[in-house]
């Protein structure tokens, strides 16, 4: 529409300028090397714009033939870039369905037709990592670290390789190098994190994380948890040499992460230390209504040394109330009232555990009940020892399929931090039926009979390995701190355990 407008507008113009030169007649004379031309002025116009026309012409043939062979070479090479990255294109389509002589071809072609491109080495090195040539992988991504544009690139392609071949030490110069030329790269600084908490350096690691959230590479949530894990893992290397600083370094993960298990039982331990039993308590129980924990409740149940068993129960039942009746709780309220000799008390807490497939430990407890109460000889205890063989398991901290008693800053398999959780380990198969209970029974748990070929139950991945039953110690009459103990219990224990490992083995030949 406006070039219509423009068009008609000059067209206008153009008729106008023609009309006023009509109206105005004139004569030019061109008077050179002796002769004289005379004609009209729009004969002479005409003729000017004519000999422009021509003398452009000209101009245009005689450019094009002088830029001839340069616009050749130009389309030439234009030609052949196309082709050269139509063939990088199907290159990394062929890299990403997986067929390694496609990608091997098109590679090759993308370097013939482009030369060492930073993406025509990136496709040449991931078509020999999926054809299993390590060798011509490690090769291109070392051409990629001698060019100052992809070094980074290449970096990542090598700490990757390094990996693959367990070569953590290089893996780490690779990630080091790569974090010091761009310190916004995530995967270098997480392989660099998880390079420092292997090694313990605690102060290296903490650096890292300040780098990463000032960098915006972590949310500042997941940033405080990791910093409160590395000050609660300083706090517990210093706590015995060092107890000043490991007080520092465990309120510091305490603020942090109040819900952080291992950081308030070590605050809470330190403090209790030195008096201050009050924040003591607070840390605990605040970390408790978060997230109920036996080492918790051994914490809080045993800050006053001096005090006696009814001091120890009446903590329990704070922990209880603090709680709403977490299992957790019942059961440290359970061996509180069983340190105390109180055994009606033991059974009210733990009671409402046995309901539905109470787990080892509340089976352990009920055993210990029974034998405190009524000696050795009691057919109860020996019921509940060997229903403990074949119950579901407690809750362990683990990490990466690995499940561990303790709590550790990092995971033994892939060194991540804070990969510990505290849950509850897969049962791979079903507890049988519980048997009647039978006085005169066998002091000797019975062992899960392993099904038959034609009935195994499907696959399943590696199990967690069963962690060991912590034996349930009954204090002796009159004690004042109700935690060593007695021979009966410790006999209990032992007697529980061989049956746990053995219903193991058969837990792991049915599976």
């Amino acid at each position: 529409m406006w070039r219509a407008l423009a068009f008609l507008a000059l067209l206008a113009l153009a008729a106008f300028g023609a009309v006023w030169i009509a109206d105005r007649p004139g004569t030019v004379t061109v008077v050179w090397n002796g002769y004289q031309i005379g004609t009209s002025l729009a004969v002479a116009l005409v003729g000017v714009i004519a000999a422009a026309i021509v003398l452009g012409l000209l101009w245009a043939i005689v450019r094009g033939v002088i830029g001839l062979p340069e616009a050749l070479v130009r389309g030439s090479a234009e030609r052949r870039r196309a082709k050269g990255l139509s063939a990088l294109s199907r290159g990394m389509v062929a890299v990403g369905s997986g067929d390694p002589l496609a990608a091997r071809r098109y590679a090759g072609d993308a370097e013939r037709l482009l030369g060492t491109e930073p993406l025509t080495l990136l496709l040449k090195a991931q078509a020999a990592q999926i054809s299993g040539d390590r060798d011509a992988a490690e090769s291109a991504f070392q051409r990629m670290v001698d060019d100052p544009e992809t070094r980074v690139l290449g970096l990542r392609g090598l700490f990757v390789e390094a990996r693959r071949r367990e070569d953590e030490t290089s893996a780490r110069a690779y990630a080091t190098e790569a974090a010091r030329l761009a310190p916004s790269v995530t995967w270098a600084n997480e392989a660099l994190l998880e390079a420092q908490s292997a090694d313990g350096d605690w102060g290296a690691a903490l650096e890292t994380i300040e780098r990463r959230s000032s960098l915006g590479l972590i949310d500042k949530a997941a940033a405080r948890r990791q910093r409160a894990v590395l000050l609660t893992a300083i706090a517990g290397e210093r706590e015995a040499g060092e107890p000043e600083l490991a007080t520092e370094r465990a309120l510091q993960a305490v603020k942090l992460a109040p819900d952080l298990v291992p950081a308030a039982c070590i605050a809470g331990r330190l403090l209790a230390r030195r008096g201050d039993f009050r924040k003591a308590a607070r840390i605990v129980e605040a970390a408790w209504k978060a997230n109920p924990h036996p080492d918790l409740a051994k914490v809080y149940l045993g800050l006053r040394t001096g005090d006696s068993v009814r001091d120890r129960l009446a903590r329990a039942e704070v922990l209880a109330k603090i709680s709403v009746w977490d299992p957790e709780s019942r059961l440290a309220l359970g061996q509180a009232a069983l340190d105390a000799r109180d055994y009606k008390r033991a059974r009210e807490a733990v009671k409402p555990l046995l309901t539905d497939r109470p787990t080892a430990r509340a089976c352990l407890m009920m055993a210990a009940i029974e034998e405190a109460e009524h000696g050795t000889a009691s057919g109860q205890a020996r019921e509940w020892l060997a229903r403990a063989a074949r119950a579901p398991r407690d809750r362990v901290w683990i990490a990466d399929g690995i499940a561990s008693e303790t709590w550790a800053p990092v995971s033994p398999v892939s060194g991540r931090l804070d990969a510990f959780t505290w849950q509850e380990p897969p049962n791979t198969i079903a507890a049988p039926v519980e048997p009647e209970a039978v006085p005169d029974a066998p002091a000797a748990p019975v062992l899960v009979p392993a099904a038959p070929k034609a009935a195994a139950p499907a696959p399943v991945p590696t199990p967690v390995p069963a962690p060991a039953v912590p034996p349930v110690a009954p204090a002796p009459a009159g004690s004042g701190k109700g935690s060593g103990p007695d021979p009966v219990s410790a006999g209990m224990a032992a007697a529980a355990l061989p049956a746990s490992k053995s219903a193991d083995r058969a837990v792991l030949r049915t599976g």
